[in-house]
């Protein structure tokens, strides 16, 4: 029951009424009794007047009067913040496929680790917002356009392969472009549908290797903010990560502070996985802030309810006590 957020808070004023009734009702109580007093015979007005009622008599004046207020309160239409589904929407999983995802830090590996959230993910989201899936290593590709078909995602996730080097403004570049393309396949009056890349990493960039270039993670980053697309990076990986290559192992460390800043300039959030658990939470979160909208609906349902109740047990105690309606 909400008592914020009134769409018509003028009906307020209707408590004045109220206010006046109650003095009213208490005036006429009063002067019932002055007037009681005047008679002179005592014991004749025992014998001759109905045997009164204590305070019991006022409880259906009271009820009624619960029953204004909460009417009242009704009128004025109180709102209350609720959490509803999300059905005009577009999110980009963005995933890392470099050969870094083969490290074992995070079991059974990296690669599979991220395959099973990002999965689980789909099936989680939202039924009514568009998925849409791109792959990046030395280049990105867009493995399924936005589609409310989870099972197409899923099936794709699947087929993932590694490959050499890691291109993540690519892959970030990818993601807008499809979000851009589908955007205009289904833009009404009101624009396209708000769009989000969920972009998953493990390492730092390798191609090209400065994060402002104009192939760059940063500028990508830059450019997804201008166009209203948030970037929400997970970082997913620990410092201790190693890869085997050629018979040599090689450290696969992940680049936190990159993925942070990528998320900064989008004007996204940056969220830190380091083990498959917490990247199944990071996912959960997701889906959560994705998957739903904060609205301000209609609350005066209960009011009414509890008004409507006040009045009908106020008329009948008042028929039981006094056999009459109030």
């Amino acid at each position: 029951m909400s008592l914020t957020g009134f769409t018509a808070p003028g009906w307020f004023l209707l408590l004045l009424v109220v206010a006046a009734l109650a003095a009213g009702y208490v005036w006429v109580q009063r002067k019932r009794e002055r007037h009681t007093l005047r008679f002179s015979n005592l014991e004749l007005l025992e014998r001759v007047a109905p045997r009164r009622q204590g305070w019991s008599r006022h409880v259906p004046m009271a009820l009624l009067g619960v029953s204004l207020i909460l009417l009242t309160v009704a009128l004025a239409g109180p709102t209350a913040e609720q959490r509803i589904p999300r059905n005009r929407a577009t999110v980009m999983l963005t995933m890392d496929v470099s050969l870094s995802m083969m490290a074992k830090d995070v079991r059974p590996s990296r690669f599979e680790a991220a395959k099973a959230a990002a999965k689980e993910f789909a099936d989680k989201l939202t039924p009514g917002i568009n998925l849409g899936l791109v792959s990046f290593a030395g280049t990105a590709t867009v493995m399924v356009m936005p589609t409310t078909d989870r099972k197409s995602v899923k099936q794709a996730i699947s087929s993932l392969q590694l490959s050499e080097a890691t291109a993540t403004g690519d892959g970030i570049k990818a993601a807008m472009t499809a979000i851009d393309s589908f955007g205009r396949m289904v833009g009404s009056a009101q624009g396209p549908p708000p769009a989000r890349i969920v972009l998953m990493a493990d390492g730092g960039q390798t191609i090209p290797r400065e994060l402002d270039a104009p192939r760059g993670a940063y500028t990508q980053a830059r450019e997804a903010g201008r166009a209203h697309i948030p970037i929400s990076t997970i970082s997913f990986g620990t410092e201790y990560g190693t890869i085997r290559i050629e018979g040599e192992s090689q450290r696969v460390e992940v680049d936190d502070e990159a993925m942070r800043s990528i998320a900064e300039l989008s004007g996204g959030d940056f969220y830190k996985a380091a083990s498959a658990e917490q990247l199944r939470q990071v996912y959960d979160t997701l889906q959560k802030q994705i998957g739903y909208e904060t609205k301000r609906t209609d609350a005066s349902k209960p009011w009414l309810v509890l008004g409507t109740l006040a009045a009908i047990v106020a008329a009948g105690v008042s028929l039981f006590v006094g056999r009459r309606l109030p």
